[in-house]
């Protein structure tokens, strides 16, 4: 079964991480694709939460203005001249940043990517949130469900050079050939850069190229929140449906006025925290943790991603456990989370 393989995985790589030890003034860089990101600026609360629990680690959070790979690369190269001990990236692109990461790592420096991967030559390991099958399969489902599984739908994307983005586009394709969504048409993709300004022009496109246009899809918080903006500002409440990928903070306003009718999400602080724990296991591969002992004593199995999946979300947002009628839908079960070598 692929999913008893892809949890077995996961498993074995957290009992890997629960037989470490980690000593003090570890440095470890969280380098995301662009400051101001919410998103990121969860993970970065996670990563804080590991190092705090793990002791003697300190997180440096770093990325650029914009989400460009010339700036991440800029950032590596700064941080091989400070010699820290691991860097945990969101790639902006893949390829781009293979030959500075490989730099970093022939200087000693482990290289973890993790949300949007770096290619298998710049990197030790990639985490990944969620099963690409299931996001952009997911995505469709929402927005055909929104209009009736007819009309024409668009993608609003971060940037073209995203590794995430760009293969949940590719599922969502591939999805739209199933018989059940004959009736949807995909018209456009466009890409908002991860800029909220850039996102919303993107979208006022949309609008005017496409007077017909039912529905949008936007995989990026960024985006979705402001797609949402733009359908809000137009007047375009219930004409035209959004689904995306969305921080509850920024789509909760948009939910209760009925502009984002669905949306789908992971935990990002789940993300940094265990992008944290890999680096820190990266960089300090002998012994044991005691933290991380103890959190196996508590609960039985050192599956954390899994156990605090929908906790607070459910908690902070929904406030009971998410039923089939709620607009926030859970993509990382049990199943749904992992690292590929």
């Amino acid at each position: 079964m692929k999913h008893g393989r892809f949890v077995t995985a996961l498993f074995l790589m957290f009992a890997l991480i629960g037989g470490s030890a980690f000593g003090a003034d570890l440095k470890i860089a969280i380098l995301v694709k662009s400051l101001g990101n919410g998103f990121f600026e969860a993970a970065r609360d996670g990563a804080m939460e590991a190092a705090k629990e793990i002791g003697g680690v300190q997180i440096l959070y770093q990325g650029p203005s914009q989400s460009t790979a010339e700036g991440q690369i800029e950032i590596v190269d700064s941080l091989i001249a400070q010699k820290v001990d691991a860097i945990a990236i969101s790639a902006n692109d893949a390829d781009a940043l293979v030959p500075v990461l490989k730099k970093a790592m022939k200087a000693g420096i482990k290289v973890v990517s993790f949300d949007s991967g770096v290619s298998k030559d710049g990197r030790m390991i990639n985490l990944v949130p969620s099963e690409t099958p299931l996001i952009g399969g997911q995505q469709v489902q929402l927005i055909s469900e929104m209009i009736g599984f007819k009309g024409e739908i668009a993608i609003v994307s971060a940037t073209s050079q995203a590794t995430n983005q760009n293969a949940w586009i590719e599922a969502m394709k591939t999805t739209l050939k199933q018989a059940k969504y004959k009736d949807v048409k995909l018209v456009a993709t466009v890409y908002g850069d991860d800029s909220s300004d850039k996102s919303y022009r993107e979208t006022l496109g949309l609008f005017k190229t496409y007077p017909n246009l039912k529905g949008i899809i936007s995989p990026t918080t960024i985006g979705v929140a402001a797609a949402a903006k733009a359908i809000q500002d137009n007047g375009l409440t219930g004409k035209v449906q959004l689904t995306g990928l969305g921080l509850p903070s920024e789509m909760k306003a948009y939910i209760e006025a009925d502009v984002c009718g669905q949306m789908a999400l992971w935990n990002p602080i789940d993300l940094g925290y265990s992008a944290t724990y890999i680096a820190c296991r990266q960089g300090r591969p002998h012994g044991q943790h005691q933290g991380w002992s103890q959190r196996r004593k508590r609960h039985g199995r050192p599956l954390r991603l899994q156990e605090r999946q929908h906790r607070q979300i459910r908690r902070d947002v929904l406030g009971h456990e998410p039923g089939p009628e709620d607009p926030v839908r859970f993509l990382t079960g049990p199943l749904r989370a992992g690292f590929f070598l």
